[in-house]
């Protein structure tokens, strides 16, 4: 087994807490500053046998070897400033909510990778609503779900490209510099996305290295595929001499409804967002393990942490996809950091963190940011030969060789299908189904569900169709329940449900006949998803480093498919939820943009909700293939009943 070059090579008081020193030369958290203490929080509510919760907010500060293998694999990690023993430093926004009394806790780390620095996965936990990323108030646990059964809760900063403010969880990361000091400068690309009428800047996530024009080059087009059109130099300009945005002339006119804007220019001082995986590794590594700190202050978890679970949803489970991929979930003392991982809506693909000039904060959809490097493989956890790029590999090899594998969960809506293609992580490139998925590892698949979490979205917002209102809370807290009694009792969990192949129920999207879904009035079905295309970054695109900027895209090698539905519409593999088995209505994991009239380009994370008719007589005036409601339902009381049985 080989493993490719890119996974080789990338990868009030107040009070002062940091791990105990194991050595002069290993990665650890050195300082943890407790800026805040609320005790008790939620104002003062009482969690059945566990009690009261208490709240410790500040921040963590850790170090780095840049030379033990285990960092190397960093981008431009040698290039960070190091400290006078040599470590690269770093520090993050830390946020614990524990039991006061942890004896009546049940001694498990639930680690949320947050999203953008904002907490969803807590969110979808509990169902609550709550301001500034700060749960506080008693409504502010929502259901009590996590605090009911004693899990201690952790936050930490992880994303550079977070936004600040609101609360959001942060990481101060360094800026790699030449050897000889100067700044490092190379080709970055930005896109703008258009769905409103009064966008005016286009915000760049790094400085240009030059203002001369010449040197960068705006183009636009509607949809992915188009011929892009160049923007001319004398219609476009830097915002001001800082070169962090871009506008138009004159500077008062707006970016055109329902376009990409691709901006290609000369950027510099990128930021070594790789070390935001270590910032994950270390922190959790120090709660679970470490008794004090280098100045003798105690962990304030010290000794009660038994097992470590991440949570996430979207975007930061891509980010663990590539965590565990780099190796991340083995501290510098050998011992695995996380015992269980619970992905929600993660799809089949990782992060654009571990590079140059990286964006952490980008995700591929069919319509936007097509051309950035997340569709990259391995698209498995399972070590694989890759026939297109010719290289073995899979997101478990590392920690397989380590035995720091953590149990994992992959539980994927229908968008995932739709606006990433994630089935190139469920079949070969023939499409044919892999049926060699590790034991440590469950997939689920939740039928006609949107990429969403806590709560759904309510009207059109820019698509054609009324979004769906379904939710995945219920199966996201079984799920967590059942991770638990996997890792600490060895109790199998479900096997995995997800649409295959060979039993009809994955299949292209084209024709419309074939996919299932009914012909309604007006509702456009396209087939529009996330192809499976390969792009070429530049020789060096395995070192983290892309010298190709726009991609040139090479072909569509890899297989598109989608699941199959119901003549209804709804998705018929997968795990089923009450809405979906007894529904009133279809429920699609895609949607279609709304703007610019008649390009039907695919409306990112969302779904649509067709409701059915009411009654025999109204399907058919509409033409509508799908039985009314009054044909389905003898009566309410049927309808309860069958609610309740599918439940169940």
């Amino acid at each position: 087994m080989t493993i490719s070059a890119r996974s080789m090579l990338m990868g009030s008081t107040a009070l002062c807490l940091a791990v105990a020193a194991m050595g002069t030369a290993e990665a650890r958290i050195t300082k943890i500053e407790i800026t805040r203490v609320e005790s008790p929080t939620f104002e003062g509510r009482s969690f059945g046998t566990v009690g009261q919760y208490e709240k410790l907010v500040g921040h963590a500060h850790g170090e780095v070897d840049p030379k033990d293998p285990r960092n190397a694999v960093i981008v431009d990690i040698q290039n960070a400033p190091k400290n006078e023993r040599g470590m690269v430093e770093y520090d993050t926004d830390v946020y614990i909510l524990k039991p006061v009394d942890e004896s009546k806790g049940n001694h498990r780390l639930w680690f949320e990778v947050n999203n953008r620095g904002n907490m969803p996965a807590y969110a979808s936990m509990t169902e609550a609503r709550f301001e500034n990323n700060d749960p506080t108030k008693a409504a502010d646990a929502g259901n009590g779900f996590l605090m009911e059964r004693g899990f201690t809760i952790l936050e930490a900063g992880w994303d550079e490209s977070a936004p600040t403010g609101g609360g959001r969880f942060t990481i101060r990361l360094p800026i790699a510099k030449n050897p000889d000091g100067s700044p490092v400068v190379g080709p970055s690309m930005e896109e703008f996305v258009v769905d409103n009428t009064t966008t005016k800047r286009g915000r760049l996530n790094y400085p240009a290295a030059t203002l001369d024009k010449s040197k960068a080059t705006l183009m636009v087009r509607t949809r992915y595929e188009d011929t892009p059109t160049v923007v001319p130099a004398d219609q476009w300009q830097y915002q001001d001499e800082k070169g962090m945005a871009i506008t138009l002339v004159p500077a008062d006119k707006t970016f055109q409804q329902g376009s990409l804007y691709t901006f290609v220019y000369q950027a510099k001082n990128p930021v070594v967002s790789g070390l935001g995986f270590a910032a994950i590794r270390d922190v959790g590594s120090f709660l679970r393990n470490a008794e004090k700190d280098d100045a003798g202050t105690a962990n304030p978890l010290a000794g009660d942490i038994q097992y470590v679970y991440t949570a996430c949803q979207s975007q930061p489970c891509r980010m663990l996809h590539d965590y565990v991929w780099l190796g991340f979930n083995e501290d510098e003392n050998g011992k695995k950091v996380v015992d269980g991982i619970s992905n929600w809506i993660g799809g089949s693909t990782g992060i654009f963190t571990n590079y140059r000039f990286s964006q952490g904060g980008r995700t591929q959809r069919q319509h936007i940011a097509r051309w950035f490097p997340e569709f990259q493989g391995p698209f498995t956890n399972q070590v694989r030969y890759d026939p297109v790029t010719g290289k073995t590999d899979g997101r478990l090899a590392r920690c397989t060789a380590s035995n720091t594998c953590p149990k994992i969960f992959e539980t994927n809506s229908a968008n995932e299908y739709w606006s990433k293609n994630m089935a190139v992580g469920l079949v070969d490139v023939k499409g044919k189904d892999l049926n060699d998925e590790p034991g440590n590892v469950r997939s689920y698949f939740l039928s006609s569900m949107f990429h969403g979490g806590a709560f759904a979205p309510k009207g059109k917002g820019i698509c054609q169709q009324v979004r769906s209102p379904l939710t995945p809370n219920a199966i996201l807290r079984a799920l967590i329940v059942d991770l638990d009694q996997w890792v600490s009792k060895g109790v199998e969990p479900p096997k995995s449900r997800v649409p295959h192949t060979a039993d009809g129920t994955l299949v292209p999207p084209l024709p419309q006949s074939g996919q299932g879904f009914p012909k309604l009035q007006g509702v456009v079905y396209n087939g529009r998803m996330h192809d499976g295309d390969l792009l070429d970054f530049g020789p060096d695109f395995d070192k983290g480093i892309m010298t190709i900027l726009p991609p040139r895209k090479v072909g569509t090698p890899y297989p598109a498919l989608v699941p199959k539905t119901d003549s209804d519409g709804n998705d018929i593999a997968g795990v089923r939820m009450p809405d979906v088995a007894v529904p009133v209505g279809t429920y699609t994991g895609w949607a279609l943009r709304a703007n610019p009239p008649g390009a039907n380009d695919g409306c990112d994370g969302a779904g649509q909700f067709i409701p059915f008719a009411k009654t025999k007589a109204e399907r058919e005036m509409n033409s509508d293939p799908r039985p009314s409601l009054e044909e389905r339902y003898a009566s309410h009381e049927d309808y309860v009943t069958k609610v309740t049985a599918a439940a169940n």
